[in-house]
């Protein structure tokens, strides 16, 4: 779930790396063609796993490893059932970094995939508040009502479809998810607080959970 400015941070420090010249190699469209990403970057491609590495390596070689993990994990299967449901990969990749940055409780995962996947069926805007957090200068943070209009193609509360990449770097499960969506059809759900969501099928039955929510919250802060 790391944005790759943060992820380059970390391993700048942890390798004793040049956190410069790796911004500008993760942010070199050629460089990410020549790793076999289409993308003008690698957001989304720097894949999150404990890795054993040479202190010798430098930034091209931990680079390289990064984003051969995650060719290993979005193998032939997964792209093959991406082509199936009409992703490209660098679409499935945007889709699965928006469920990362939902997704708390695992078996929620599919199900938070399947109200994407509805929502652009029908043209609904997403609405998903990890690209609002994405599109702000200062996110992420608390967001406020005003945040909801911020200028940003990644806003996907002001533009229909998926935003123009990834928004974060996803784990396998949220990949696996992103092409493999649960057979429901919802069409919205609501944080309940703890870490699950509560998922509806109707704008009214959103403002029905949405207000449910609201109210346990207030008697959890009365406690």
């Amino acid at each position: 779930g790391l944005r790759k400015e943060r992820a380059v941070e970390i391993i700048a420090r942890e390798m004793d790396l040049d956190e410069k010249k790796l911004a500008e190699l993760a942010n070199n469209p050629a460089f990410c063609k020549r790793l076999g990403v289409e993308a003008d970057n690698l957001e989304g491609y720097l894949f999150p796993e404990t890795y054993r590495l040479s202190v010798a390596a430098n930034e091209v070689q931990i680079l390289e490893v990064l984003v051969g993990q995650f060719l290993k994990v979005f193998g032939p299967e997964l792209r093959r059932r991406a082509d199936e449901i009409g992703l490209t990969v660098h679409e499935a990749v945007t889709m699965a970094s928006i469920i990362e940055g939902e997704a708390q409780k695992a078996d929620e995962r599919t199900t938070i995939s399947a109200v994407y996947h509805n929502r652009l069926k029908k043209r609904m805007r997403l609405q998903a508040d990890p690209t609002v957090q994405y599109a702000i200068p200062d996110g992420p943070r608390r967001l406020f009502y005003k945040d909801y209009e911020y200028a940003s193609p990644y806003n996907t509360y002001r533009h229909r479809g998926l935003p123009p990449g990834p928004i974060m770097s996803p784990g396998a499960a949220s990949l696996y998810a992103a092409v493999n969506p649960a057979d429901v059809d919802y069409l919205y759900f609501v944080a309940t607080g703890d870490g699950s969501h509560l998922f509806t099928r109707t704008a009214a039955e959103h403002d029905a959970a949405k207000r449910k929510t609201r109210s346990a919250r207030r008697k959890s802060w009365k406690r």
